[in-house]
């Protein structure tokens, strides 16, 4: 039995930040993941480049049963605290759009970064046994890795949600939650594509076709591309409006964002005789699914100006009715996890049991798309990291 000050279980983002940070402070720490390498979803994420964070990054841009719970955090970890550290390394970055930013090179030199920064503090990181169970008795917590024995008085929950299960990804934080009396919010796919049936099921046919608009569901709105898939929908705007979809709740989609009021008809008066497919500033396949859905073939002169409103109306709101996700397969991230109502949003200590700390994507914090998640990751992991 080898003892510690700190046991943080799973080596993605959150669980290196928070070991880091302990073992900088003194703290001997061991980290362990049942995965063969450590940060397997960094290294996959961005296309292989890392959108390691968002300079926009706000608490209003996470959801969670408590919209308040992130600020703390957020707050004393930002993003201009992470450039510091990844332009330490000498690693080149760029803006993208909407304030992300990308490694230039690899996704690769976070990972390094991060396992340098636990190099530093002298942290004990293992990968690629089966975590066993974890025992709590007389304030210190006991488990075995293989047949690695550990004991230490501090235990961190970081081994993430479900989403990308082929990724290694399982519940197992919710299990562990439990065990220890802590309540879980029903976790469900985010950021992940939405499938199609029914009369939207011809849309299908458009896979591989994109086009900036305008998605909402519910009161969430995001302008971004979407795109048509196999299965239905996806692209930026419809991964983020996906993490507030319900099942039965419609997405309205607004094709043409950027229209005044009135200028289908204001097109027919300037060329009655064209067509309202090449009115349509769209991918020519999307713009002819759509009108043959308007049923307003042939030229924009014959067709009464109260058909080409109705027609404008339906463009902007249009209606489809997901008929589910494509699941945590192809889920970015998972909304819900371990409830905040159980962690101090301080230190994400557990207040019903002391020395247990939960972080990362295993708690009820979920980012928006576009490198929002990783900065909640590097911010509840710091906290925790400094609390132990």
């Amino acid at each position: 039995m080898t003892s510690y000050d700190a046991i943080v279980l799973g080596a993605g983002a959150a669980g290196l930040m928070c070991a880091a940070v302990a073992g900088q402070r003194g703290k001997r720490v061991l980290l362990l993941d049942h995965a063969d390498q450590v940060g397997k979803k960094i290294l996959i994420s961005g296309g292989g480049r890392c959108n390691f964070t968002n300079i926009h990054t706000i608490a209003d841009r996470y959801i969670s049963a408590n919209p308040h719970f992130a600020k703390s955090a957020l707050a004393r970890y930002t993003p201009a605290d992470f450039i510091a550290l990844v332009e330490r390394y000498g690693i080149a970055y760029h803006e993208k759009t909407l304030g992300q930013l990308f490694c230039d090179g690899s996704a690769k030199q976070v990972v390094a970064m991060l396992l340098d920064e636990c190099a530093k503090g002298g942290v004990d990181v293992r990968c690629g046994e089966v975590i066993g169970q974890i025992e709590h008795c007389d304030a210190t917590f006991r488990g075995t890795f293989g047949n690695f024995r550990f004991t230490a008085p501090s235990l961190v929950i970081a081994t993430g949600g479900p989403s990308i299960p082929k990724m290694g990804a399982t519940g197992f934080a919710y299990d562990l939650a439990r065990q220890f009396g802590l309540k879980v919010v029903e976790p469900r796919p985010a950021l992940v594509p939405l499938t199609l049936g029914g009369d939207d099921v011809l849309f299908r046919d458009l896979s591989g076709v994109a086009t900036p608009v305008e998605a909402r569901a519910g009161k969430a709105v995001f302008r971004e591309a979407a795109l048509f898939t196999h299965k239905g929908l996806s692209g930026p705007a419809v991964l983020q409006v996906s993490s507030y979809w319900r099942h039965g709740d419609p997405v309205t989609i607004d094709f043409l964002p950027d229209t005044p009021p009135g200028w289908l008809i204001d097109a027919k008066r300037a060329r009655p005789r064209a067509t309202l497919a090449s009115a349509l500033a769209l991918p020519e396949r999307l713009a002819q699914t759509l009108v043959d859905r308007l049923a307003l073939p042939g030229e924009l002169g014959a067709h009464t100006d109260r058909k080409l409103a109705d027609a404008e109306a339906r463009l902007k709101r249009w209606t489809f009715q997901p008929n589910g996700t494509e699941g945590f397969a192809k889920a970015e991230v998972t909304v819900g996890g371990i409830s905040t109502a159980n962690l101090s949003s301080q230190t994400m200590m557990a207040k019903s049991v002391p020395g247990l700390y939960a972080v990362g994507e295993a708690v009820d914090v979920t980012g928006w798309l576009g490198g929002y998640n990783f900065q909640w990751a590097w911010a509840s992991g710091h906290a925790a990291g400094q609390a132990l």
